[in-house]
């Protein structure tokens, strides 16, 4: 009688060659922006050690210093303006992010994804340990970290338009909000890897805060030279299913297209077999992936939600430490817990949306709620731990669920619209247009925060429930056609073609 297979085996042989592959593509790509985002993180841990309260160190003996109010701070952040000579650095970065975005999509989909990605994260390492290299090399320069923080935000691009073209090859539409909602968590997993070891050595060596990821994200960028597979087709895999069937439509009135939906409508009623379009080769212009339905609306809210998670990004340990007088490692431990309720928000958010259909109104939603819990956490989010706790976690998720939903699900829905008739090479492009929406947001936040600080802290807030509720109002129309297909209002054959 012959022995039946053990347990481990049968369940390794009970998935097929294409979900290892898909799996593999998964874990890699995590790793590979997680590492994006740990290298990002450590500027903010580091604010609040390069300007201290002098009073409440203890002054080495042998140190002989006149100024006994900035003596232990880092020139030139020993001045009075330091708040702004943040948002100097943060802008830096986010600006040159935000310009740069619209272009690296375009590279992006001319060029080998694996080594667009690969020398994209060997820059980025480069750069990012430039700064922490400030340290040790005495440099008190602000020209010189701010153009290290130029050319690390161009070398940063590269990441997400890549990244999100080559999970949207590899899989279809069906589970593609949780799935994109589980995999986004690397933008909160990168943020609180990259507090704890920047964190770790703040105190002692603040560059290290910054060399340490950046050999990090420079590792993965020699990892994804050697291992990164762009397309299942590459591989002999099956070509996932980027559309939804006819049948189905229905439930998702945001991302339909007139020409494509009456053809198939047509072909319906008379029969015809519908013809097949083949893959295109050539890369989307920048004005088609302009004019896909959806993609201007969904761009703009980004503009403000991304607004909103970034002014948290870089100013929360600062915040913190101000307003609860924690020391720079326990307000960077303290601001990891905004990042874990943005993990929780994307894989709900992607949930909810993949049940519903309702990309937008999924968003819309969660923005609603997510104003009035600014406030309150602004107001009250300081009297105890367990609500610090508590009101980070549930910030976190109302305010990166959002933002999470539409860099990942909504722009691979987008870039894979049924206008662009099989077109695979739209992606990059479309995400590219997104994030780097979205990313002008990310640099004016930050900025916003630095100048209207030094009034108080409740402004900064007043700013961020603003950006969400305008946020909110750019998702109206979409969320209205929404509402409408699920209240049936809409019939059949115009539902194809709206939108």
């Amino acid at each position: 009688m012959k022995a039946p297979l053990a347990p481990g085996i049968r369940l390794i042989t009970s998935f097929s060659r294409d979900s290892w592959y898909r799996g593999f593509i998964l874990f890699l790509t995590f790793l590979f922006y997680t590492a994006y985002h740990l290298s990002r993180k450590p500027i903010s841990i580091v604010k609040s050690e390069l300007h201290r309260n002098c009073s409440t160190v203890i002054r080495p003996a042998n140190l002989n210093i006149t100024n006994n109010v900035t003596w232990c701070d880092w020139q030139p952040f020993d001045q009075d303006n330091y708040q702004t000579l943040f948002g100097v650095l943060d802008n830096s970065f986010l600006v040159a992010y935000a310009i740069g975005m619209f272009f690296s999509g375009i590279f992006g989909e001319r060029l080998s994804l694996r080594y667009y990605l690969s020398f994209g994260m060997v820059m980025s390492g480069l750069f990012t340990s430039l700064f922490g290299l400030g340290f040790y090399w005495n440099i008190h320069s602000l020209g010189y970290y701010a153009f290290v923080q130029i050319m690390n935000g161009l070398m940063q691009t590269t990441g997400w338009p890549a990244v999100v073209a080559c999970v949207g090859n590899w899989f279809g539409k069906g589970k593609r909000g949780f799935i994109m909602g589980v995999w986004n968590s690397h933008t909160s997993v990168g943020n609180i890897l990259g507090s704890l070891i920047a964190g770790a050595f703040v105190s002692s060596s603040w560059g290290l805060s910054f060399i340490v990821p950046g050999i990090i994200i420079a590792s993965t960028g020699v990892l994804c030279f050697f291992f990164l597979v762009e397309k299942p087709e590459d591989v002999n895999c099956t070509t996932p299913q980027h559309h939804s069937e006819p049948e189905n439509r229905e439930t998702e009135p945001l991302l339909q297209n007139s020409s494509s939906s009456e053809g198939l409508i047509n072909g319906a009623i008379s029969g015809e077999p519908q013809e097949v379009t083949e893959e295109h080769s050539k890369a989307i212009s920048f004005c088609g992936a302009l004019s896909i339905p959806g993609v201007v609306e969904f761009s703009l809210c980004l503009l403000f939600a991304k607004l909103v998670s970034y002014t948290f990004l870089y100013w929360l340990p600062l915040y913190i430490s101000n307003v609860a007088h924690f020391d720079a490692k326990e307000a960077g431990d303290m601001s990891t817990l905004f990042d874990v309720g943005g993990i929780l928000g994307g894989v709900i958010a992607g949930l909810i949306s993949d049940y519903t259909g309702g990309r937008a109104t999924t968003c819309c939603v969660m923005l609603i709620f997510a104003a009035p819990m600014l406030f309150l956490y602004n107001a009250f989010g300081q009297r105890s731990l367990a609500t610090t706790i508590g009101m980070l976690l549930v910030c976190g998720s109302l305010v990166n669920g959002p933002y999470a939903l539409i860099t990942t699900a909504v722009s691979a829905d987008l870039g894979t619209h049924e206008s662009l008739r099989g077109n695979s090479r739209a992606l990059s492009t479309v995400t590219a247009i997104i994030d780097g929406t979205g990313s002008i947001g990310a640099a004016l936040g930050p900025l916003f925060a630095g100048l209207i600080s030094p009034t108080g802290w409740n402004n900064v807030f007043y700013m961020l429930i603003s950006a969400d509720i305008l946020a909110c109002l750019f998702l109206l129309r979409l969320v209205y056609k929404e509402v409408r297909g699920w209240c049936g209002h809409v019939p059949r054959a115009r539902r194809f073609k709206e939108i």
